[in-house]
């Protein structure tokens, strides 16, 4: 279900803005109002090229525009990886906004062929003028211990790393109903990760890398949370979910779920 009421409140916000069609891997398509500030971050000079030349797949002005993230919300970001996302959502919210970074798992992390040391890229991000609106949250642990709430919770990719051994694993209602106590009233959870087949539930976290979107809603909603939208964005019908999503290259059948606190 597309959130037609999110995105008709956002256009009628920022007047004009640039529009993006997406394929659907249900043979429709998607229009998403991209806001100029979305694509002003995304286009931002100081992301590294590396960062730049995956947006094609990625698809992040989408995402963003799609969860509604504006400028002076503050967004908490779960696993931060190489701060793709951190970049582009510290532009986004702009000077008086904050872009908090947790890290529920280890650091650094060990995800299939990559490592990534999330707490010192950001760490080092936020020490720069550019993205001193960055706060590392090296403590948050697995209970999120965060300064203030926030207006958005945001995870990419990651949701089912959580369900695996390196990460304790986490007891995902109580993790879950963490992030539902950090948000403000009215604040949302933005899930985007890989997608397994239908009806795989939670069997391929490990293996491929991938989640059942239907089991993450229903992880999602025993925490208390209210569905608020899905796109169908972010998917590559070419994407059969029986590869392990390191071999496709970004070019992995990704979901994108919202789930407001009442």
């Amino acid at each position: 279900m597309l959130n037609t009421r999110r995105l008709a409140a956002t256009t009628a916000l920022i007047g004009a803005c640039s529009l993006l069609w997406t394929g659907a891997s249900a043979g429709t398509a998607s229009k998403i109002s991209i806001p100029p500030y979305v694509l002003a971050a995304v286009n931002a000079p100081g992301r590294p090229a590396k960062q730049r030349a995956i947006d094609v797949d990625r698809r992040p002005a989408e995402a963003i525009a799609f969860a509604g993230v504006k400028p002076g919300d503050s967004v908490l970001e779960l696993v931060p990886g190489g701060g793709y996302y951190t970049r582009i959502l510290s532009k986004v919210v702009g000077p008086k906004g904050k872009v908090y970074e947790a890290f529920p798992g280890p650091v650094p992390m060990h995800m299939g062929h990559r490592t990534y040391n999330g707490l010192a890229a950001v760490t080092k991000l936020s020490h720069t003028a550019a993205y001193a609106n960055v706060v590392p949250l090296p403590n948050a642990g697995k209970s999120l211990k965060i300064p203030h709430k926030v207006d958005f919770v945001w995870t990419a990719d990651n949701y089912h790393d959580f369900h695996n051994k390196f990460f304790g694993p986490l007891n995902m209602l109580a993790f879950n109903k963490a992030v539902y106590r950090d948000l403000k009233p009215g604040g949302i959870y933005v899930i985007i990760d890989h997608a397994t087949a239908p009806g795989e539930g939670m069997t391929e976290t490990d293996t491929l890398h991938r989640s059942d979107p239907a089991a993450t809603k229903k992880e999602v909603l025993a925490a208390g949370f209210k569905f608020d939208g899905q796109s169908n964005a972010l998917a590559h019908p070419s994407d059969n979910h029986t590869k392990v999503v390191f071999a496709l290259h970004w070019k992995v059948d990704d979901y994108l779920m919202l789930f407001k606190k009442p």
